[in-house]
């Protein structure tokens, strides 16, 4: 005599001996969703965007910098230039502390966006520094890494209105040409202190050098 299935009884090969109904499965897809959305924010939490990236991505645009009545520094860099990552620190710092007195411009060399700007200010090498008084006339370049303290005296120079420091790799430029090409204004101080520094001011050699 055979036995009759009890109805009471689960099925073991029916959907629902899971015992999860469709709700309850959507339920758990969107907590894993959750976690997962939560995973990758916590991780960029603990990572966050390096200060060279920092400053790039919060820099102002040149032509309104050297139009706002302040000074101005601007900085000729790429992201894989290890002595513009060493440099980027100092120069946030700096940013920060001279907020609503100075600004501070990064220009990237491998944006072409950037190229008629790179050409204009003859940028032989990186990190490249154009320095810019408050009505937005240039009366200054430094080429190669500098220490924080250098950073300190030319912006605090720059700010103040007072003519630069004498450091090596540091050069006046000329006012007396405003709106022309800011490399052609060159005074001889420039080409001295390259000189006696031994920088690359001295050779023709692409921006992309100063790695």
């Amino acid at each position: 005599m055979s036995s009759t299935p009890n109805p009471s009884t689960p099925d073991p090969f029916t959907p629902a001996s899971s015992g999860l109904g469709r709700r309850e499965r959507m339920l758990l897809a969107a907590v894993a969703a959750l976690l997962a959305l939560l995973l990758i924010w916590l991780r960029g939490g603990l990572q966050p965007a390096a200060p060279l990236q920092r400053l790039a991505r919060q820099s102002p645009d040149l032509t309104t910098a050297l139009a706002n009545g302040r000074p101005t520094l601007v900085e000729f860099y790429a992201d894989w230039c290890e002595a513009c990552r060493a440099m980027a620190p100092a120069m946030e710092a700096i940013e920060q502390r001279q907020r609503g007195a100075l600004n501070v411009v990064l220009l990237n060399v491998d944006n072409p966006r950037w190229q008629p700007q790179v050409e204009r200010y003859g940028v032989n090498g990186i990190p490249q520094l154009e320095l810019f008084d408050a009505a937005g006339q240039p009366v200054g370049r430094s080429i190669g890494a500098r220490r924080p303290q250098e950073l300190e005296a030319l912006t605090n120079a720059l700010v103040a209105g007072q003519p630069l420091p004498a450091l090596a790799g540091v050069g006046a430029t000329s006012s007396l040409n405003p709106g022309g090409d800011a490399a052609s204004a060159s005074s001889g101080s420039e080409s001295s202190a390259a000189a006696s520094s031994g920088s690359a001011a001295s050779s023709p050699i692409g921006p992309r050098s100063h790695g």
